[in-house]
């Protein structure tokens, strides 16, 4: 039985202006991704995996062509439009954590259930922590936490929403080889208990390796 296409980019463009002129950075991209589905994003720096991302994630706008994310066509939507669709179908794990340093474990794992108005947000976010062996760090803050247990947050939080896609940008680039593999193994555990396609950019060969399927990207077009 074929699988949803739960992220597809079509005829996908990004330029833009610099001192020497235009530049583009992503040229006429095409792609499916179907749901449940591990796909890795490799090539050299500077090839546009980020930009992609961002693309494929509503983040960023195409110069030309256009995104279907869960159905929904991103080019017709405002910026609410589509912080909505992130919100309901979206998680994402970066490189830098991005937690709010302000804020315990628990809470940053509660706050994108709190922002969707969702219910038992408390219960969830515990239970999400739990899922990643942090239970006994639910009131620590960021700071008082290794950067392997932050990375484990930022995946609670990721997944606490139950998301369709996840997108990971380099979420091991920060971490020391043994969190790097604890916190890789983390992440496709989750992807095939809950079903959430893994979308991943990454330098890592090994980890890339581990994904269904690889996409290189080289100058900005994407390779057979």
């Amino acid at each position: 039985m074929l699988k949803e296409i739960v992220l597809s980019a079509s005829r996908l463009g990004k330029q833009v202006s610099s001192p020497e002129g235009t530049l583009t950075i992503l040229d006429d991209i095409n792609l499916e991704i179907s749901a449940g589905e591990s796909v890795a994003l490799v090539g050299p720096s500077g090839a546009g995996k980020t930009t992609l991302l961002a693309l494929l994630a509503g983040l960023d706008h195409p110069t030309t062509g256009g995104v279907r994310l869960c159905g929904e066509d991103l080019g017709k939507l405002d910026e609410d439009g589509r912080a909505l669709v992130r919100g309901r179908n979206v998680g994402f794990v970066f490189q830098s954590f991005h937690l709010v340093p302000s804020l315990t474990a628990l809470e940053n794992v509660m706050l994108p259930l709190e922002l969707g108005n969702i219910s038992n947000a408390g219960p969830r976010a515990r239970d999400a922590l739990n899922s990643v062996g942090l239970d006994a760090r639910t009131g620590h803050y960021p700071r008082q936490l290794s950067a392997g247990e932050k990375q484990r947050v930022a995946i609670a939080r990721a997944f606490v929403t139950n998301p369709s896609v996840l997108f990971a940008d380099e979420p091991t680039g920060n971490l020391d080889t043994a969190s790097g593999d604890r916190i890789s193994q983390l992440m496709f555990d989750m992807n095939r208990q809950t079903g959430t396609t893994l979308v991943l950019v990454t330098h890592e060969k090994t980890l890339a390796a581990r994904c269904d399927r690889i996409m290189k990207l080289e100058a900005g077009r994407l390779l057979a």
